[in-house]
Order: C-alpha cells, then sequence, then structure tokens
C-alpha cells in the first residue's frame, strides 16, 4: 500500500540518518499520509527561505527551531508563536539561529501557521515493558501537569474503546460543552485515535507518539504539535 511505503520511507530516512526523534516536517508528513489533519509544516534552509515561506502560509505565523542536537527546543529560544510579519520572522529567525547553532551549526527552521485555538487534548501512543502498545488520551496544554487526566488502552483499539477512552477522563465535561461553549467533534477525536492504533499496530518501529495539543473544533480536529520517536 503507498500509505505503508511513505510511512516506512521516512522512518527508514530517519534511521539512515542515526536519529530516533522525527523531525517535526517528518511526524506531519508522516500523520497525514495515514489521514490525521496536521498543521502544515515547511523546512526553510535560511532567513530568506523562512520570509518566503511565511508570505506563503499566511500571517500569522510560528517558527520552530530543526536540529537532531536540540530535542527540548524551549530551551534554546526554539519556539516563536504568533509572528505576524517579515519584521517580526526575520528578527525571530536572527534570534533562534544565534542561540540554536551554538548547538548544532546546521540548525534550520520550521514554518507553520499560528493555529485558530480550540478545545486542547492529547493522543499519544507509547511502548510499555509490561502491556505492550498503548495509546493515550486526555487534556492537553496546561491540563496535563495540573489535572493528570489521562486514559490508557492496550492496541489494536475498536471504535468503542475510543469512545470509552474519550468519556473515561475526568475532564470529558469540557469536550461536551461548557460555560456556553459547544460541544467538540468527538468523531473527528476518535478517528485521530483508531489512526494512532493503527499506525502502532502496523509499524512496530514506532516507539513513541506524542500528539499534544491537538485542537478539537465543533467540526473537526488539528494536530498542531507532533513527536514521534522509533526504536
Amino acid at each position: 500500500m503507498m500509505i505503508d511505503v511513505t510511512v516506512n520511507e521516512i522512518i527508514d530516512l530517519a534511521a539512515v540518518s542515526g536519529r530516533q526523534l522525527l523531525f517535526a516536517d517528518e511526524a506531519g508528513a508522516l500523520l497525514k499520509s495515514i489521514g490525521i489533519p496536521v498543521s502544515p509544516c515547511r523546512v526553510a534552509l535560511d532567513e530568506e527561505e523562512t520570509v518566503q515561506a511565511a508570505a506563503a502560509i499566511g500571517y500569522p505565523v510560528v517558527l520552530k527551531v530543526r536540529s537532531p542536537e536540540v530535542v527540548h527546543k524551549s530551551e534554546v529560544g526554539g519556539v516563536c508563536l504568533a509572528l505576524t510579519g517579515e519584521y517580526s520572522v526575520r528578527s525571530a529567525y536572527r534570534e533562534m539561529m544565534r542561540k540554536a547553532r551554538m548547538v548544532d551549526r546546521q540548525a534550520q527552521v520550521t514554518v507553520q501557521p499560528m493555529a485558530v485555538p480550540g478545545v486542547e487534548v492529547l493522543i499519544g501512543m507509547t511502548t510499555d515493558a509490561q502491556f505492550g502498545q498503548v495509546v493515550a488520551f486526555g487534556l492537553g496544554g496546561i491540563f496535563v501537569e495540573v489535572l493528570d487526566d489521562i486514559t490508557f488502552r492496550q492496541v489494536p483499539l475498536q471504535e468503542k474503546d475510543a469512545l470509552d477512552m474519550l468519556l473515561s477522563i475526568k475532564g470529558s465535561t469540557i469536550l461536551k460543552g461548557y460555560r456556553g461553549s459547544g460541544p467538540v467533534d468527538t468523531n473527528a477525536l476518535t478517528e485521530i485515535i483508531l489512526n494512532i492504533s493503527k499506525l502502532a499496530e502496523h509499524h512496530p518501529r514506532i516507539r513513541e507518539i506524542d500528539l499534544n495539543p491537538v485542537f478539537a473544533y465543533p467540526v473537526g480536529a488539528l494536530v498542531v504539535d507532533a513527536r514521534i520517536v522509533i526504536f
């Protein structure tokens, strides 16, 4: 199948490069290939390409450092949000590269649109020594650390398992609508959960998946940030 070829090609490219962590653009391409909605992500090699990519995507945009040597982007100022014009993009790029290239002289950046906010959830997968592959779901953003409200199910999942995950977290009321806000599209979230389960089942070289945040909307959902680790 073409989808399998695409996933395997992306994993092979990282493995041949000696990396276990996929770049954000690679993770996005992998997820997109299996039908998961992701925020567009362009790689820029220098300042001019960064400015051109931002203009093509449309403001506001987000810049993130792209380097195998930078795992935790925030430690080197590797994320700049809500940039609204060429001047701010150039300034952010120069400062980001000044710091990142102290760690990796080959560091690049990715450019993404600033996504419309929604209800933040996380969807992920990890490989547990006892239970094997398990899929995770919970509230994302600040709720992760504050509430620690995450539920897990073993791979493979059926639709009823995914729906049960949405209902079993303590914060499920937020998904149903609160303080005048409407409910989120639980069908869209269920589909992402099931696609992650299938991805893990058919590609055991994937060790971890962390989609956080995923913005859940009244109609649809969007993966804003993705982290994928391979064996």
